[in-house]
């Protein structure tokens, strides 16, 4: 079983992120960011991170995911790739293909897709 007690994306609090997407905000687009960043609303398109991205309970997500580590509590259609780790809480979804150093699935999370571990030079 996966310890997740040195993780601190899975305790994190709304101060650990500089920008939080209310649940009202609709976005369609690309997005990039550098500092950590969480969803709470509904994004089309596409993410490209060189941070951590928190998909919040609530959230729905339709879009190629690139982040250091992803954090999914929401729904997420499209391929996830996490360099460090793709992490999939019991009320979070994946439909699409993960690709990351380390893979959590929680009892209850939803996954269709496949899944590749790769070493750290190839996440």
């Amino acid at each position: 079983m996966y310890d997740n007690k040195g993780c601190d994306l899975i305790d994190y609090e709304d101060s650990d992120f500089n920008t939080i997407m209310a649940s009202d905000i609709s976005f369609t687009g690309k997005i990039h960011f550098t500092k950590p960043f969480m969803i709470r609303g509904k994004v089309n398109g596409s993410i490209s991170a060189e941070s951590d991205l928190v998909v919040d309970e609530g959230a729905v997500v339709n879009a190629n995911i690139s982040a250091e580590r992803v954090l999914v509590k929401g729904t997420v259609k499209g391929n996830v790739n996490g360099r460090d780790l793709v992490f999939v809480t019991s009320s979070g979804s994946i439909t699409g293909d993960i690709a990351s150093r380390q893979v959590v699935l929680e009892p209850g999370s939803l996954f269709s897709g496949r899944c590749a571990m790769v070493k750290e030079n190839e996440a």
